[in-house]
């Protein structure tokens, strides 16, 4: 009725510059809206009209891949976060909860993500733990997943990072890819290419968001895969990858931001902030936004999103500036829910879960911290700024009374991980260039993806009060220097999120990374750079609870040559 006219609309967005993705065009018209849904186009009368002076609007913006738990807040809280930036969907993968809680992680964040005003869909976990070579906190096998694919609001399996297992036709992993039985199955094979590529896409995997370089974007999009182009908090890959983006290929890209921080989010923005970008890097400012909103809608299958037509959900920004992606209200499914860079006040569910005590270690590890030098030549993780992969650096190793020490004047760091889940004793060890502490330690519980507790410092006895004092906090971040504990971020949810407001988060963020500073860190954001060096999927050099990995060869190494 109210399409045809016959009945009034509940609300007519009246005089609207329309963004309009299926066409590619900006048209001037009104939107009529209808029980959450859009009615019309044209000419109509609404209960509520609302001029809006030839302002643009445009579809809400969809974040095709990201893990909450890496902003540091609860799915509520990050609602709150980015609904004024104009995120109405989101599409998150929640191994980092489900690596320390399985089950009960991932049933945790499907219940506090109910009745949001930002819609949260889950790919479900495909790799907990990513690899053998780690200890997590569960284990989820293809049975333990084939029940929650049936839960509302989970659309696949999410990204594949066990990227050998497939090319080695392990049962499991190509069970886990056969459960989706023709839903979305995401990818993660930083630097796959050639044969190794193609069987890994031919398993059913049709998306990465792990391109580094646009040769490779252009390869993976060529052999069949959905590009997602990341720009997080640690992996910048947006200025690099929109280079091949061009009419003809366009549907074929997506905006995603993977890990984003608190303080990001503030100071930068969430996906309007990666339009944004891809705008001032050359991408016409229609296509960016088909990049953030019905490209992602249509590779997921999420009928009825990314678009304002009859019969698409009322998930609408205003926008001040087209280029700016300045947004000035946003209404979801026809609701107005922020206004003026503000949430409107919404409620929360708190659901009960095991979510807290989760930070268990066995602090006799800690007395095998010291290092007995077995050579002369040491293999030490190199850091790339703003990058997740890492480089494999030979060095030659500074010995003390025989044992292999920190030798702060070359940059050269003790990195240690400490299993934090069973108290079952284990600790690697090992070391790192790139982090540039003159004294002191840093230590997190934000380890990815088993989240074991990783820690890097100077001595053995302020790495030790480090460590100690994540325990105390059951979970987070923190700096110490000289047995003083200068900051901290406490993340009791999981080790991973905090129960605060964002500003909270990320004012004590801010203070953790300022006292890393005063200890000589020049990294902008340490405790993300380092929560990577524990992931064992990405290469080329990394370090687990069970010792150093060559993720090339996929295998545990020997720290001397």
């Amino acid at each position: 009725m109210a399409a045809r006219g016959q009945a009034p609309a509940d609300m007519v967005l009246k005089d609207a510059r329309l963004v309009d993705v299926l066409s590619g065009d900006v048209i001037r018209t009104n939107v009529a809206v209808f029980g959450g849904r859009v009615a019309g186009l044209g000419d109509y009368s609404g209960r509520e009209v609302i001029d809006l002076g030839g302002r643009y609007l445009c579809p809400g913006f969809i974040d095709s891949h990201i893990h909450i738990e890496s902003t540091m807040l609860t799915p509520p809280e990050f609602a709150r976060a980015v609904i004024p930036l104009g995120t109405t969907s989101v599409i998150i993968d929640p191994h980092e909860i489900a690596n320390v809680l399985g089950q009960e992680g991932i049933n945790y964040m499907l219940k506090s993500s109910r009745d949001l005003p930002v819609s949260v869909y889950v790919m479900l976990p495909s790799c907990v733990p990513t690899t053998g070579m780690e200890t997590s906190g569960a284990r989820l096998d293809s049975r333990a997943l084939e029940p929650l694919l049936g839960k509302e609001r989970v659309l696949g399996i999410a990204e594949m990072m066990n990227y050998p297992g497939v090319l080695d036709s392990d049962p499991e992993v190509l069970a886990k890819i056969k459960l989706a039985a023709g839903r979305p199955v995401d990818g993660h094979a930083p630097g796959l290419s050639g044969r190794d590529l193609a069987a890994y896409i031919g398993a059913g995997i049709i998306s990465d968001h792990e391109c580094v370089a646009a040769a490779e974007a252009m390869e993976k999009l060529r052999l069949g895969m959905h590009i997602l182009v990341r720009e997080g908090s640690t992996a910048k890959n947006l200025a690099d990858l929109i280079t091949i983006v061009k009419k003809e290929n366009a549907a074929h890209f997506s905006l995603a931001t993977d890990d984003r921080h608190p303080v990001d989010l503030i100071c930068e923005g969430h996906i309007n902030y990666l339009v944004r970008l891809a705008i001032s890097g050359g991408v016409p400012p229609v296509t960016a936004i088909r990049m953030a909103t019905i490209n992602t809608a249509s590779h997921y299958g999420l009928a009825g999103l990314g678009a304002i037509a009859p019969g698409y959900m009322a998930d609408m920004l205003v926008l001040d500036d087209l280029e700016q992606v300045s947004v000035a209200s946003v209404f979801k499914q026809g609701r107005l829910v922020a206004r003026d860079g503000a949430a409107l006040p919404f409620k929360a569910g708190n659901p009960a879960g095991v979510v807290h005590g989760t930070v268990n270690i066995d602090v006799s590890s800690l007395d095998r911290l010291a290092i007995p030098a077995a050579g002369g030549r040491l293999k030490v993780i190199g850091i790339i700024p703003d990058q997740v992969i890492t480089e494999k650096l030979v060095v030659n190793a500074r010995i003390e009374n025989g044992l292999a020490v920190s030798d702060p004047d070359r940059d050269i760091l003790k990195l240690a991980v400490i299993e934090r889940h069973h108290a079952s004793g284990n600790i690697g060890l090992g070391f790192v260039r790139g982090v540039g502490l003159k004294r002191g330690a840093l230590a997190s519980s934000v380890a990815h993806d088993s989240h074991n507790i990783i820690a890097v410092g100077v001595s053995d006895g302020d790495m030790r009060l480090a460590v100690l004092e994540l325990a105390r906090m059951r979970g987070g971040a923190v700096a110490v220097a000289a047995g003083e504990v200068l900051a901290s971020l406490p993340l009791p949810v999981a080790g991973l999120m905090s129960d605060r407001p964002l500003a909270e988060v990320a004012g004590a963020s801010r203070r953790v990374t300022q006292a890393a500073a005063g200890l000589g860190c020049q990294l902008p954001d340490p405790f993300i750079t380092m929560s990577f060096l524990a992931l064992p999927v990405v290469p080329k050099l990394k370090l687990t609870d069970k010792g150093l990995v060559d993720v090339n060869a996929f295998k545990l190494v020997g720290l001397f040559e």
